[in-house]
């Protein structure tokens, strides 16, 4: 196994380059300078290199140069299509360790869930381009008098807006799709994690895409993030983040009628029953709420517990939190890294004192280590109760709040109770039950007996405010391409006769 000083000396050499020349936009195939921000690691606060701060006239550029390149690349071949994405995913997978390590860096995700980051963005790439070929085929629809028949269009330039948490792998979910379609990209990632974007565009071009299919444009949400979503020729917009960040986008791209996708925020439950595989259920709950650092959408954060077990599975609970390794992100025995930047930190640690003040007890965590970096100790909140704060509001790090419950209904009233529905975890041995419960959820994705296993074809989006729209599959498809419809007359059926 890799140790932490080669890990290190690795990053180094990967980070020389950002050092001495910074990230530049990449716009119709060119590098584009101007104005710079500094993005920073949260590992230690160090100063990792300075960004293209994108203008609005940068974006209008990069919109100007998708435009122009749509219609080649919607008339490229699909199956050259597939050929460019497959080189794009064999290039992805030569250059895997720099883009873990540079994404460990830039977000402080562990190296435990990062080393298999670019991978995953590797098998998105080859999944798509597989389905390039055929994501213009449609249906036969024949009547007595006609023969329909239905395709698929690429919708024109879109963007793309991705945020900081897991920033290479939710591109590529994002991007491979786009460009299987015949769309067109403008992508502008999240102002604190650009490292991975830079890279991923730059393997886009080498792997042959011609210049102004993938444009990059870095900045900020209220400066480029709002010309992007209000430029004329951005047909549509792809979004993962913030729910309110979602609202604030549709509203800005109203004027033009921008095609949304939004995958939103969670407050996502894990159900456990007293008749579960309790062993796995444990784990499982712990899995999904402090891997990456709990900034993740899907994670379970309110542990629901029927009152029965209750007792023992938090105790067990609260001692398997207190051992989990909390250090830095290249230290293949980390667990839980540092939070993304200082003003995370500070909204996940002031529900510290939003838990006491409510009256839940904090039974693991609630506090910091010493030293540099945005680090938090994993956290652990018991006697929760269905309305209070820590159970209605995303918080978005590694804390978890457990709800007890008495019997079903009881556990669905709770776990409906929110503003979100992006996923729910059930843990039951009782099928009838699973069956009841999973289809009486108010989620967009469920998993029985679980933690979150994707699979590729299936669809990922969540319902109220979680989402608009599915990703994954034909679902993507169904987004960034429209649909026609042509209908042929098959005989002399009557036409009435006006005027005659």
């Amino acid at each position: 196994m890799t140790d932490l000083p080669t890990h290190l000396a690795k990053l180094d050499a990967h980070l020389a380059r950002f050092r001495d020349h910074g990230i530049l936009n990449l716009i119709n195939g060119q590098d584009i300078g101007g104005a710079t921000f500094e993005t920073r690691s949260p590992v230690d606060d160090s100063l990792i290199c300075t960004v293209a701060r994108g203008t609005v006239a940068d974006i209008d550029a990069a919109a100007r140069a998708a435009k122009a390149a749509f219609p080649g690349w919607a008339r490229t071949a699909p199956v050259e299509r597939k050929r460019i994405l497959h080189r794009i995913a064999d290039l992805i997978e030569q250059r895997a360790e720099e883009i873990a390590l540079l994404e460990c860096w830039d977000t402080g995700q562990a190296w435990r869930f990062m080393s298999k980051a670019a991978l995953r963005g590797a098998e998105n790439f080859r999944y798509f381009a597989d389905l390039a070929p055929g994501a213009k085929d449609g249906l036969a629809l024949p009547t007595p008098d006609h023969l329909n028949v239905t395709s698929r269009h690429p919708i024109g330039p879109v963007g793309v807006i991705t945020p900081w948490n897991t920033p290479f792998m939710l591109a590529t979910w994002k991007i491979a799709p786009a460009l299987a379609a015949g769309c067109t990209v403008v992508h502008k990632p999240a102002e604190l994690s650009p490292l991975t974007a830079r890279v991923l565009a730059e393997i886009a071009h080498e792997a042959g895409l011609p210049p102004g299919v993938w444009n990059l444009v870095n900045g900020f949400g209220e400066e480029a993030g709002r010309a992007l979503t209000e430029h004329t020729d951005i047909k549509a917009i792809a979004f993962v983040g913030e729910t309110r960040t979602g609202a604030m986008i549709q509203k800005q791209g109203a004027d033009t009628l921008k095609r949304c996708h939004f995958e939103l925020g969670g407050k996502n439950p894990v159900i456990v029953f007293d008749d579960a595989d309790l062993d796995r259920a444990l784990d499982a709950a712990i899995f999904m709420i402090y891997s990456l650092n709990g900034e993740r959408c899907t994670s379970s954060s309110r542990l629901l517990i029927q009152d029965t077990i209750a007792d023992d599975f938090e105790a067990r609970l609260a001692e398997r939190v207190g051992r989990i390794k909390v250090g830095h992100p290249l230290d293949p025995a980390t667990e839980i890294g540092p939070l993304i930047d200082g003003g995370h930190f500070a909204k996940v640690t002031s529900y510290f004192d939003i838990a006491r003040t409510d009256g839940a007890t904090i039974a693991a965590g609630g506090t910091v280590p010493g030293g540099p970096g945005h680090y938090v100790n994993p956290t652990f909140f018991t006697q929760a109760q269905p309305d209070m704060r820590i159970a209605q509001e995303e918080i978005f790090g590694p804390v978890l709040t457990a709800i007890r419950f008495r019997d079903e209904a009881q556990a669905l009233q709770i776990a409906n109770g929110v503003a979100y529905g992006l996923t729910g975890y059930v843990w039951t041995n009782d099928l009838t039950r699973a069956l009841r419960v999973s289809d009486r959820l108010e989620s967009g994705m469920i998993w029985v007996n679980s933690d979150n296993v994707r699979h590729l074809p299936t669809p990922f989006g969540g319902v109220k405010n979680s989402g608009i729209g599915r990703d994954g599959g034909q679902w993507s498809f169904d987004f960034y391409m429209e649909q026609k419809n042509v209908a042929f007359a098959l005989g002399a059926h009557k036409i009435q006769r006006l005027g005659v």
